[in-house]
């Protein structure tokens, strides 16, 4: 069955790549799975088991049955396996037991989308219609698209609602005196894809989840014959998520690991684009093919030759124009199926989404370009063929955006195209670290202060919090600055919250900070958007190219003081990208390791960044200009990974004193490309500096740092995970053929020096040697 995918990849190869280039780097053979089935477990309701049975699902697959199995008997558990392995099933079929068993019975489902929420609700409704006995538990959403007779309904009626996060915290904890039945009988949590809870916004969602839990157990113990509620969480496959999980509601979690699912066979190849001789980037550096434009190429081949094809693109306007170049290909090869091809994203209408995903799985459309809107949850069988525009982040997307082909057992075939990056550069070339098991594990931070004392104060406000409560959190500093700011009083009996403090709708769980600018277009003053105020002199500078569901907007006016960015409706035909210029100092100890002339840490830190202008570039690479801006000064207290190196054995290893700040730049650039390899972050999640003369007794110095106010967990992780890191950075830029560095490599679109100086062979030395230095030392 492999020989499908190899013809498949034949087809998309060919025609692909002008100039004769070979783009493949790796092609790997997957071997199809058999599954392994069960029956029934005796504590199911027979019912209920009928009303899967006439949906053709007439045994249990081996981790769907471990995974109900713990959950009716009352632990947390994780079920943590691949694309399309029925881990809705394990989840659904205790609940529907435990709905069946105790007419008050409740139920709370939580996704990080409310697609996804939605799609498990249309499945909740019509399995509880199919039992009699269940009619009365009326799924119901509870989201942000609720009308208020929607929200009350789900209150007083409904006994299994969906919702997410932030409407949790907002609404039911919030007003938590008004859901007392539904917390009373709470018997099942449902966290699903809870992968996706990482950084900040993890950090922020499992306080969010403690605080449900706390509340729930306390209405519990005032009336309910159990005692409290079992989490059920499902995970795309990923490397310790029984430690996630455990994070996320500061409890134990047994985790289900082993898929007992059926599966296709699977070719996957690795394809990177070639370097163009008639365009130059920045200081003269090479520029590859774009990722866009092979994946649309590589699209239209494969439905050419038949293929049903989902690509997957990073950006909203990115998803169009892939799917505008596969339709241009496709009127040289196959015209009549030019008009089968369309884009999905976020943005569009719901009925829209629908109607495309309609199309796809009916084979009215033989090929979607979308972002990662359709990466989680939305069932869609039966396709041939994935291509990814750019690896999507982390291996766990990976494997979720590649499962979408073969979802039914057929084999398939994956693409995965690199962008100019230097992650993408080494997983193209290292393909272990993308095929075997996945080395990443998603990272949270809750003992971080900028998100505990907020969270804190919430959970007083909802209820006193006892001694006990505040030891078990780790809080008793933040709660102690919180005493002495005058939010919390100390009693005997606990902490209070200051009679009138309503802390709740300041509180961002999604890990915005400084609070949010809102993104208006000028003359009509339609809302188009919003951004973290922090993130604002990088994204919304006047003067920079702003998309909007696959519109461009340039912006005209940024206001801190009135929180407003005004934009207006133009495509320029070039993108932008700030430059910025940071300066860096260590504020404390931190935790430090010294292995002769080079010390490693994990350091807190105080960075100030300025705004100073912004490149304009053509969409091919090329440089327009630079232009100058005048933006205010941020400072950022935060975490870093810090490595100081002694000079003399800089020059000793063959880098002389004029070369050690471009070797240091250059390392440091890759290495914030390569951080989440080992940490589930995004890079704009991290910053570093770089500096001959550091802030550390003159040394020469490399600092990667979270970029949110008092750390997300990235840096710790990379700190933990240095050699491991340092390791696949070295290997990316010794991977990249260009001669002196270039956006796959070294060369970075955030640079606030303009890329300058970067030294390539430089930068391997400094890696190398510190490596050789840490030996088996660190991890």
């Amino acid at each position: 069955m492999a020989d499908f995918g190899r013809e498949l990849l034949a087809c998309a190869v060919d025609g692909a790549t002008p100039g004769g280039h070979d783009p493949l780097r790796h092609v790997a053979d997957l071997a199809a799975r058999q599954g392994r089935q069960h029956a029934w477990p005796a504590w199911a309701e027979p019912d209920v088991v009928q009303a899967f049975v006439d949906r053709g699902i007439t045994t249990l697959w081996s981790h769907q049955l471990a995974a109900a199995d713990l959950a009716h008997s009352g632990r947390h558990v994780v079920l943590s396996t691949g694309t399309a392995s029925g881990k809705s099933l394990a989840y659904q079929l205790p609940i529907l037991t435990a709905l069946r068993a105790d007419a008050r019975a409740r139920v709370l489902y939580l996704s990080p989308t409310k697609a996804l929420g939605h799609d498990q609700l249309r499945a909740a409704v019509a399995l509880t219609e199919s039992v009699p006995a269940l009619r009365d538990v009326a799924p119901s959403s509870y989201d942000g698209d609720s009308s208020t007779d929607v929200r009350r309904f789900a209150r007083e009626r409904s006994r299994w609602i969906f919702s997410n996060p932030d409407m949790i915290h907002l609404s039911l904890l919030r007003n938590h005196a008004r859901w007392a039945v539904f917390l009373r009988n709470l018997r099942y949590i449902v966290v699903d894809e809870c992968h996706y809870y990482r950084g900040v916004f993890g950090s922020n969602v499992a306080m969010v989840l403690r605080r449900l839990l706390r509340l729930s157990n306390r209405y519990s113990a005032g009336g309910s014959d159990h005692s409290g509620p079992t989490v059920i969480f499902a995970s795309a496959t990923t490397a310790s998520p029984a430690i996630t999980a455990s994070e996320l509601i500061g409890q134990t979690v047994a985790e289900v690991t082993e898929d007992g699912s059926p599966q296709g066979a699977r070719t996957i190849a690795l394809w990177e684009p070639a370097l163009l001789d008639d365009l130059v980037g920045e200081n003269g550096a090479p520029v590859r093919r774009s990722a866009g434009a092979d994946a649309a190429r590589v699209m239209g081949n494969l439905i050419a030759e038949g293929a049903r094809t989902l690509t997957f693109v990073r950006s909203r306007r990115g998803a169009e124009l892939t799917a505008l170049g596969a339709r241009a290909r496709l009127e040289e090869l196959a015209p009549d199926l030019a008009g089968r091809v369309a884009s999905y994203r976020a943005g569009y209408l719901a009925e829209d989404r629908r109607a495309l995903e309609r199309a796809l799985a009916e084979g009215e459309l033989r090929g979607l370009a979308t972002t990662n809107a359709l990466e989680l949850g939305v069932d869609i069988a039966g396709l041939d063929a994935v291509v990814l525009a750019g690896f999507p982040g982390t291996v766990t997307s990976f494997w979720q955006q590649a499962g979408r082909a073969g979802r039914r057992g057929q084999s398939a075939l994956i693409v995965l195209i690199a962008r100019d990056d230097p992650l993408d550069t080494y997983l193209v070339h290292h393909p272990a670290a993308l095929l075997d098991k996945p080395i990443e594990r998603v990272v949270i931070d809750p003992s971080n202060p900028y998100v505990l004392g907020p969270q804190l104060l919430c959970a007083a406000t909802e209820l006193p919090l006892s001694e006990a409560e505040v030891r078990m959190w780790n809080a008793e500093a933040v709660a102690a600055s919180l005493v002495d700011d005058g939010l919390l009083r100390r009693r005997p009996t606990g902490y209070f919250a200051t009679p009138g403090v309503d802390p709740h709708p300041a509180v961002d769980i999604r890990g915005s900070s400084g609070g949010q600018i809102a993104i208006l277009e000028a003359g009509t003053g339609r809302l188009l958007g919003s951004t973290g105020a922090g993130q604002a002199p990088a994204s919304v500078h006047p003067g920079a190219v702003y998309l909007h569901q696959g519109e461009s907007y340039i912006v005209d006016s940024l206001d801190f003081e009135d929180g407003v960015a005004f934009v207006h409706a133009e495509d320029p035909g070039y993108t932008t990208f700030a430059r910025e210029l940071t300066d860096i100092v260590v504020t404390g100890e931190g935790e430090r390791k010294t292995y002769g002339p080079v010390t490693v840490g994990l350091v807190p830190v105080s960075v100030t960044n300025t705004v100073i202008g912004y490149l304009r570039r053509e969409l091919t690479g090329e440089v327009i200009d630079f232009v100058e801006l005048e933006m205010p000064t941020r400072t950022l207290e935060t975490i870093a990974v810090m490595c100081t190196i002694e000079p003399e054995v800089l020059e000793h290893n063959g880098i002389e004193p004029l070369r050690v700040p471009g070797s240091l730049h250059a390392a440091e650039h890759a290495a914030i490309g390569l951080l989440p390899l080992v940490a589930s972050c995004d890079r704009g999640d991290i910053g570093g500096v770089s500096t001959a003369i550091g802030p550390v007794e003159g040394l020469p110095t490399i600092f990667v740092y979270d970029g949110y106010p008092g750390g997300a967990g990235f840096a710790d992780r990379g700190f933990r995970k240095i050699s491991t890191w340092w390791s696949a950075t070295a290997a990316a830029i010794e991977a990249c053929e260009c001669p002196s560095g270039c956006p796959s490599c070294v060369q970075s679109p955030k640079c606030g020096n303009g890329n300058d100086p970067l030294d390539k062979e430089g930068a391997i030395a400094v890696l190398r040697l510190v490596l050789g230095e840490l030996g088996e030392g660190m991890e």
